[in-house]
Formats: C-alpha cells, sequence, structure tokens
C-alpha cells in the first residue's frame, strides 16, 4: 500500500494555495464559454481561438489538480506553537555570512518558498543544511554561486 507523503506548510501557504484554488476554479466556465464561442465559428481544424481556449482549459485543469493535492497533503504548522534550541520548520533563522553580513530566512515548504522575500524551502540545499543545527553552528552548503559558510547567530520561533 502506498503512503502518501505530508506537505509540511505555514498557515499562510495553505490560505493562499486555497485563494489560487479558487481563482482557478472561477475561470472554468469562462473558459466553457470560450470554447463554445469558438465552436460556433466552424471548422476547429484552424480555429485558433479554439485551440487557444483548450490549451488554457488544460493548464486550468491541471493546475487545479495539482493544488487539490498540494492541499490535501498539507501538514499546517504554526511557527509559533514551536520552540527550542535547534532549526525545525518554520523557525526564523538570522545567519552570519562570512563578511560577517547578517541575512534572515524562514524555513518554509517547497509550495511557499521565495528566497527574495526571506523564505527558503526546507528541502533547498541551505535549508537541509540548516535543520537540526543549534545557536552558533557553523554551516557549509553548496549553492549555484559556489561554496558558501554561514554562522547561525538567532533562532526564532515568530
Amino acid at each position: 500500500m502506498a503512503t502518501v507523503e505530508k506537505m509540511p506548510m505555514l498557515v499562510e501557504g495553505y490560505e493562499k494555495l486555497n485563494e489560487q484554488l479558487k481563482v482557478l476554479k472561477a475561470e472554468r466556465p469562462l473558459i466553457v464559454d470560450a470554447i463554445e464561442e469558438a465552436r460556433a465559428h466552424g471548422d476547429l481544424s484552424e480555429n485558433a481561438e479554439y485551440h487557444a481556449a483548450k490549451e488554457r482549459q488544460g493548464q486550468v485543469e491541471a493546475s487545479i489538480a495539482d493544488i487539490e493535492d498540494k492541499l490535501s497533503r498539507a501538514q499546517i504548522i504554526d511557527p509559533r506553537d514551536l520552540s527550542g534550541d535547534k532549526i525545525v520548520f518554520g523557525a526564523t533563522v538570522t545567519l552570519l555570512d562570512e563578511d560577517d553580513k547578517s541575512v534572515k530566512y524562514q524555513i518554509v515548504g517547497q509550495a511557499e518558498a521565495d528566497a527574495k522575500s526571506g523564505r527558503i524551502s526546507y528541502n533547498s540545499p541551505l535549508g537541509r543544511a540548516l535543520i537540526g543545527k543549534s545557536l552558533g553552528d557553523e554551516v557549509e552548503v553548496t549553492v549555484p554561486a559556489g561554496d558558501r559558510w554561514y554562522e547561525v547567530s538567532k533562532i526564532e520561533f515568530i
């Protein structure tokens, strides 16, 4: 029997996926209308509007299935309910790089990761290297830009 792998995510990530799902489901009838209108134009073999609408329908249905799968496997974690001295999913971590510059990241799920806003996936190279580390630990990670070294200077659950 196959086991379903849980997908950890924060409350905000879960709500964002739910919102995306609502938008996509609201688009369904509009696509059906576009397909019907394009069919009314006659010959489907050279009907660009029909083919574009059918392609969009496929994209929307695939996105809906993907989001519903993620939501069904969601394991919602609230970082404020966590504590401890080790880095775990949901922790916000302040690191010092080799130049003693401070960088701050929150460890989040894959669906909500956005490195530009300081949210990295627990599955990313840096995320995997940080999980389980404590205050003062040094972390070496290989990223596309090369090898990086960090020291854990702060762990928060906010």
